[in-house]
């Protein structure tokens, strides 16, 4: 995958409608079925191009600037304003797919200067530290925002996400990589500027999820912080690790203690054939699911 390109040059390709029809400009009035303009690209927006080989390249839509794929160019004038989900042709021939990327697609265009916590242990992050509308979630750290803009989109406007971060090259990456998801405005995120380790201000809160080399150094401070029944997640790459923290969450305050890793195994499917991928993506993390008891 490729990251964002700066502008250069416009050019003007052709491409087929959604409705695999003939060739028409990119350009042209193809709005067809999106009548309530959620299909319609913006300027400033991520977009991704799928060729037909399934290869992704991620760019910004930059109102008066170009951007070249595999030999050819788009003008990104000509893609704003109109829907995705079609198929267009750069200037040099070759067709791609237009879309706006998925949560799962843009996790890894995202520019870091730290490892993300990558969809496949996001999902389960959310689906087992149950996190939903309207909760009061905490997280440290933030690093890129990867998990932070899951919990945004988990939590919705009702919520709220409060993500403790250290250090402040880290938080004006977040920032940036959150706006690109959500857009400018996320009302329901504060950001402090903190060592977790010397004590969270927050109370009551619902969720807590740690991604951080000793989270064992912060259980005594989320057990303050997290309300009776709460859920602390906690991810962390190597066993010891785990170990350190299943043996002191107890102690803390946290019964249930849960341990697992996920992994995941993509499937080819060509013609009449259909076999697993070569490759898998095995091991990432650890994830340590607990819940705040009171005796």
């Amino acid at each position: 995958m490729s990251g964002v390109d700066d502008p250069l040059s416009p050019q003007l390709p052709v491409g087929p409608d959604a409705s695999g029809g003939p060739e028409v400009p990119v350009g042209a009035d193809v709005t067809r079925g999106a009548t309530d303009g959620a299909s319609i690209l913006r300027a400033g927006e991520s977009v991704l191009f799928i060729d037909e080989k399934q290869r992704e390249y991620m760019r910004a839509l930059k109102p008066g600037g170009s951007f070249h794929l595999r030999g050819g160019a788009f003008a990104a004038d000509d893609l704003i304003g109109r829907p995705e989900g079609r198929r267009v042709k750069n200037s040099g021939g070759e067709m791609f797919l237009v879309l706006r990327p998925t949560y799962a697609q843009l996790i890894p265009n995202l520019p870091r200067r730290a490892q993300v916590i990558y969809p496949k242990d996001t999902g389960p992050i959310l689906l087992w530290g149950d996190i939903g509308p309207g909760m009061r979630v905490l997280e440290a750290g933030t690093g890129p925002g990867a998990l932070t803009m899951a919990l945004l989109r988990a939590v919705g406007p009702t919520g709220s996400v409060t993500s403790y971060e250290l250090r402040p090259e880290f938080i004006d990456m977040a920032r940036g990589n959150v706006e690109r998801f959500h857009g400018p405005a996320a009302p329901q995120w504060h950001v402090v500027n903190a060592d977790v380790r010397e004590g969270i201000a927050e109370r009551g809160l619902d969720r807590i999820v740690l991604d951080m080399a000793e989270p064992w150094s912060v259980l005594a401070a989320a057990a303050i912080s997290l309300r009776a029944g709460g859920v602390l997640v906690v991810y962390v790459p190597t066993v010891m690790q785990v170990k350190q923290v299943a043996d002191q969450a107890p102690a803390a305050g946290f019964g249930a203690v849960y341990i697992f890793e996920t992994m995941q195994r993509p499937w080819h499917s060509q013609g009449l054939s259909i076999r697993p991928e070569h490759r898998m993506v095995a091991h990432t993390g650890f994830l340590i699911i607990c819940r705040r008891i009171v005796d």
